[in-house]
């Protein structure tokens, strides 16, 4: 079954991402960090495709009922080695 996500800015730097997948739904706050971004390359993509794509990347790697309420994407690139590689190169495809 498809995951849909609606994703909207509620904030600088945060993002509210709602999900729906299998008949269950479901939100998470999504922080950025500009210096993080420059620091890993992905500064010169606008911020809400970045929490787009880090969506996807997520719920290609766990169940979206799996998502955290709160994430950040330090922690993804904590715990994903190759998720600002990934990213970047999703950006630049799009």
């Amino acid at each position: 079954m498809e995951t849909s996500f609606n994703i909207e800015l509620v904030n600088q730097n945060e993002y509210l991402v709602r999900w729906a997948s299998e008949g269950q739904t479901g939100e998470s706050l999504v922080h950025t960090n500009p210096d993080f971004l420059a620091e890993v390359g992905l500064d010169a993509f606008e911020e809400q495709r970045v929490v787009e794509e880090t969506t996807s990347y997520l719920a290609e790697h766990q169940p979206v009922i799996d998502f955290p309420q709160t994430v950040d994407l330090e922690e993804i690139a904590a715990a994903y080695t190759d998720y600002a590689e990934q990213l970047k190169a999703r950006l630049e495809a799009r």
